[in-house]
Formats: C-alpha cells, structure tokens, sequence
C-alpha cells in the first residue's frame, strides 16, 4: 500500500497544491510548499504561466499536425486534451469532428503532387469509413452530414458537383480557424483542477451505475410478478393432478377387483382434469360411453393452454387519472398513458383484457364521448414529443382491439388529429409509426375508410411509400396494409386514376422490396386497382406483364398465384362495374373481433425510464389511483365467422398486418 502512495506521490502532492492555488487558499498553499520542503517531498511546478504555456504547446501541435495531414497524430492529441464529456456530448464538438475527418480524408487529393498514392489514399478513406460506421453514425439522420456518408464511395470527389465546397481554399482555412478558437475555448476551460474533475467523474459515474441499477430493479420486479403467476399455476395443475391421479388408481384397483367403471364415474375424472369452463362444457357434452373417447381428451389436454384463472387488475380512479393527464406535468403524463398502455398490452387475452378494455372505454379514459376543450385526446398535439409518442402508442393499442375500434371512431375529430400528427411528425419518429399504425388498424372501419380517401390519404402514402427503403418495417407493413384498405374502396380506385401511374410505379418497385411481409398487400391494391379499365391501359403503357412475370421466377408458391391472379386482371377487358360500385359503398362494416392483436412493437424502444424514488407502470397506478368498483366484466359476444379466402389470391377485404400475420403465416 505504501509503495502504491510513493509511486504517485509527486502526482498527488500536485493535485493538492493546485486544488489549493485554484480556491486561493494562499496561507495553506505556503504552508503546504514549506512542509513538502522539509520533508523532501517532491512537488511538481503547477505555476499559471507553465500551464498557459503548455496549453498553448498543445494547441499549436493539434493545428501543426491539422496543416501536415498527420492524421494519427492529431486524434491523438485531440482524444488526449479535449474532454470525453465535450467530445461525446457537445453539439459543436461532434459537428468539428467530423469535418475534421473529412478534412483528413481528403487531404491527399488535395495536398498531393500528380496523383494520391493509391494505397494512402485508400487507407484514410477506410478511416474515414469506419468512422461513419461508429462514432460518427450519430450525426447520419442531420441533413447539414446526409451527403456525405457517401464520400467513401465516390471515385473522384473532386469533380463531384455535391462535395465541390470541400475543395475550395476557403473551406480549408474556414475549417483551421474554427478548430483554433474551439481549441482556445475549451482548453482554457478546461484548467479546472484534476481533484475536482476526479471528483465530479467519480460522482457522475456513480449516478448513472444507480439509475441503471434502479432500471434492473424495476425490470426484475416486473419478471417476478410474471414468474410468480406462471408458478402458481404450475402449482395448482401439480394439485389437481396428484388428486385427478389418486381418483385412477383408485378406479384402476377397483377394477382389479371386478367393479365395472361406469361412464359417469371416468367423465367426473376428465371434469376435474380439464378445469377451463369451456373444457367442462365439452366434457359434460361427449359420450364416454365410445371406446377411446377418454384418452383421446386427455392427449387434447396436453396441448397447452393459457392460464385459466387470471385474476382481474384493480381497480382505479378514472377521474383523478384523467384531472392528472390533462393538467399534470409533461413527465407525468408520458409515465400514466405508458402505464394504461402496459396494463392494456400485457393483460392476458381474454377476460383480464377485455375487463381493462371495458374499463377504459366505460370512464371515457380518452374523452371521446366528450366535447371538452381541454381533452385526454388533445394530448396527440402537446407540445411535448415524449407526450405525443406516448399517447399515440395509447391509442395504436386501443385500435389493435375491435371494442377499441368502436370507442375510438366515436370522436369526429380523432382521425383528422392522427391525420394532421402523420404529416407533421418527423418520417423517422415512433410517433409517426403508432400513428399510423392506429389510422391502419381504423381503416378497417368503413366510415373512417371514407373519411381517409376524402382527405387524400392515398396520394400522400404513394409518396411516403417511393422512400421504403428509409421506412421501418412496421412503418413499410403498415403504409402498405393501409394503401392496400383504402384502394379496396371504389372510392379508392377512383382516387388512384387521378395518380394511377405513381401508383403502379410505387406497387411494382414494393414488389421486389427485400421485406416478404408486404407482397400479400401490394399484390392486392394492384388487383383491386386493376379493375379499373383506364388504369390497366396505364399498366399495358408501362409493361407492367413483363414486370409482374420477372417476378413470378423469384417467388414462392403463394407469391405466384397471386401474380397469376394479377396479370388475368390485366388481361381482362371488363368494363367498370356500376353496380359493384354502389353495392361498395352500401356494405356494411366488417371489423371483425378476429383482427384483434398486440403486436410487440408497441412497446418496443421505450425512452420513458423511472429515476431513483419515481413510480411507473402497475405499481404507479395502484399506489396513486386506485379506485373501486370501476371494472366492469365485459359480456362476451359471439364471434363474427371471417369470410374465408384462398391464399392462393390477393387480399380482397380489409386486413391489418397484425392480423394476417397470424391468420396466414409467412415462410
């Protein structure tokens, strides 16, 4: 221990003394230089003008090596000297950065006589490179650096019009100036003294590793309720299966000794053997009087099943909730609707959920039975982002459920706010994606489908859509999906005319789109829209045939049918059916309670983390509102049958990606 004290010690001793000489502490700075004196303590010169020397050393070195080229040597001085916490987290500092990578990774195009070495050359553009790839991936979604992730795969940049600034003398000398007064800057700040910036990294390191440990914390309570279910059913199965088990070797041993067992006797076993209410039902219904009968139920249960007895969440106060969301700060009301969201998406399906369903729909959770100014649902528009993006993943999960659906559409002014959000909110936000995910699921709905066509939303998907490769695929499935609802309608169709061949150009590039998922969309709009005469002339005009039949080579079984159905429409010269067209409009909704699905996504990515002492999710809710008697069991209605359709075809009815997923699984 000693040794490691003698080895720092000029270190430490000039650590103190510059603490000391920084807080003006110039009796105890005497003192301490007389003592180390006598002692024989070695202590370093910590002089002001020795430091304003050396800083100026430094700066001068950083801009020699910036003029020469020297690559290596300059990020190693600029890592050296300028603070991480500057460098990581400072706008100005990343922004520097990376033009001085650019700098360097031009620089033998510049600075060369005749032509760069090759080899040279291609090692700094491979620097350049992976720094795009690592740190300076922070910067690709800015439009100011967009252009340039693409210098490393242009030839000559310097007869390329896009980076013809960077060759300009002017850049040069504009970029050296900026480097010196940043440095100056930062350097001069940075003469804090080192026992104060070890003290202040040692505590801010320490702050973060809490609030990451208080995260596990709360992540692992969240596990442990899941697992503690899964346990207790496990535990009541163990249960009823030594009992179920006790009662055959009793049946078996009477057996042994020549009492007949009577049906009544094996179906009162398989009653207790399948505890689901609708297993009994089935039980009590078949005739265990036909040899096999038994057995075969009893492979059936095998089969796994959900948990049957879920408890119901607790109840909550409604009211407060909703004075909470609407006036409560912006903090709070992103950590309530994720709350009702979580207790929404990872309720069990079944009665739990459709008892918090109910709930929501029955306490007017979102206003929409209301007129009120001041609005739950008003909340899609605050000013703050985190605010929007929580409420549009709250009402994405109320539209993956039909009552969801029902509630939502109750508000005439919803579908023009998510209409508004989707064209305002950056095209890379999670807002803009539960958005539309939200718009696709209520286009099922075919009042809500005519609302969307008449406010242009299928020009403005056309649009989105020509960018797919930038699009997530939620966003791609979901963009798609909803094009393909809205141009079932002969509403639809007609709207398309106007655009028909944008639209044709944008289905038939989506048709060699890398993401299978979208094919059975794009295959039905184009089958849908193919209807219309002027627009198969259109699709004649681009040869869409040949496009479809390139296609057809690549794809798999489904794939060609679908194409083969598609190119039949093409070569079809039936008129416009007028009756069609206004049966169309006459039917009826079809949203049925089979496209009811929550997906994962809407929970991914969650940027809403507790700190130290904050509640959050369940345990907010039932700390700070709970309520009673505000559950109300929902009645079970019976089930609508889905009009089936071949998968051979393209998609002729309303769909949400959700649903079709599950409905026809893709390979």
């Amino acid at each position: 221990m000693m040794g490691d004290v003698l080895a720092y010690e000029a270190e430490l001793l000039g650590m103190v003394k510059e603490y000391l000489d920084f807080a003006e502490f110039e009796d105890t700075v005497k003192s301490f230089t007389k003592e180390c004196k006598i002692k024989g303590k070695p202590l370093p010169k910590t002089g002001g003008s020795s430091v304003k020397d050396s800083k100026a050393l430094i700066i001068q070195d950083l801009l020699t090596s910036f003029t020469d080229g020297d690559q290596d040597v300059f990020f190693e001085l600029w890592e050296e000297h300028v603070p991480s916490s500057i460098r990581d987290n400072e706008a100005v500092a990343q922004k520097l950065e990376f033009y001085l990578h650019i700098h360097f990774a031009i620089y033998l195009f510049k600075h060369s006589v005749g032509k760069p070495n090759k080899a040279a050359l291609d090692e700094r553009i491979a620097c350049f490179k992976t720094y795009l790839e690592t740190k300076g991936a922070a910067l690709s979604q800015t439009t100011e650096f967009l252009p340039f992730y693409a210098l490393p795969f242009v030839p000559n940049p310097m007869i390329h019009p896009s980076f013809k600034e960077l060759f300009q003398e002017s850049w040069e000398s504009d970029l050296k100036m900026r480097l010196e007064e940043f440095l100056s800057a930062t350097l001069k700040a940075s003469n804090t003294p080192r026992l104060l910036t070890l003290y202040k990294e040692n505590a801010q390191c320490s702050q973060e590793m809490l609030q990451q440990l208080h995260q596990q914390l709360v992540e692992s309570e969240r596990k442990t309720m899941t697992y503690l279910k899964r346990f207790n059913k496990i535990q009541a199965d163990y249960h009823n299966l030594i009992g179920v088990t006790a009662e055959l070797v009793d049946s078996l041993e009477a057996t042994v000794n020549g009492k007949m067992i009577t049906p009544e006797d094996l179906q009162s076993v398989c009653v207790r053997l399948f505890s689901n209410q609708m297993r009994q039902n089935v039980a009590h219904s078949i005739d265990f009087t036909r040899p096999g009968t038994a057995s075969t139920m009893l492979r059936a249960s095998l089969v796994p099943v959900k948990m049957q007895e879920v408890p119901l969440l607790p109840s909550l106060d409604y009211e407060k909730l909703k004075k909470d969301l609407v006036e409560g700060s912006d903090r709070l009301k992103a950590f309530l609707l994720q709350a009702l969201r979580w207790r929404l998406t990872t309720s069990h399906p079944g009665e739990q959920r459709d008892t918090v369903l109910q709930a929501y729909i029955n306490n007017d959770l979102l206003d929409c039975y209301s007129n009120v100014q001041r609005s739950v649902l008003m909340l899609i528009q605050s000013k703050s982002e985190i605010v929007r993006q929580y409420t549009a993943r709250l009402i994405n999960a109320f539209a993956s459920l039909a009552e969801g659906r029902i509630y939502l559409s109750q508000n005439p002014r919803l579908l023009r706010m998510l209409e508004e959000r989707l064209k305002a909110e950056d095209k890379y936000s999670l807002t803009r994606e539960n958005v539309l995910g939200a718009l696709q699921k209520l286009s099922l709905r075919r009042a809500l489908q005519s609302t969307m066509i008449k406010d242009g939303l299928i020009p403005w998907l056309v649009d989105a859509l020509k960018d797919s490769d930038s699009m997530s695929d939620y966003t791609l499935a979901y963009s798609v999906a909803l094009l393909m609802n809205l141009c079932l309608r002969s509403s639809g169709k007609k709207m398309c005319v106007k655009i028909a061949n944008e639209v044709l150009k944008v289905l038939s590039d989506l048709l060699g789109h890398e993401n299978h998922e979208i094919h059975p969309y794009v295959n039905g709009a184009l089958y849908s829209i193919l209807a219309i005469p002027s627009i198969r002339e259109e699709a004649r005009a681009m040869e869409m045939e040949d496009i479809l039949r390139c296609y057809i080579e690549e794809g798999n079984a489904d794939m060609i049918q679908q194409i083969e159905f598609i190119i039949k429409q093409l070569k079809s010269e039936d008129p416009l059916d007028d009756s069609a067209e206004s049966d169309d409009e006459e039917k009826e909704d079809n949203d049925e309670e089979d496209h009811n699905s929550m997906e994962a996504d809407l929970d991914k990515d969650e940027v809403l983390q507790p700190q130290q002492g904050e509640l959050s999710g369940e345990k907010l809710l039932t700390t700070e509102y709970l309520g009673i008697m505000t559950n109300t069991p929902k009645a079970k209605k019976k089930p609508i049958p889905g009009i089936p359709q071949s998968v051979d075809e393209p998609l002729q009815r309303p769909v949400t990606p959700g649903y079709h997923r599950a409905a026809y699984p893709t390979n």
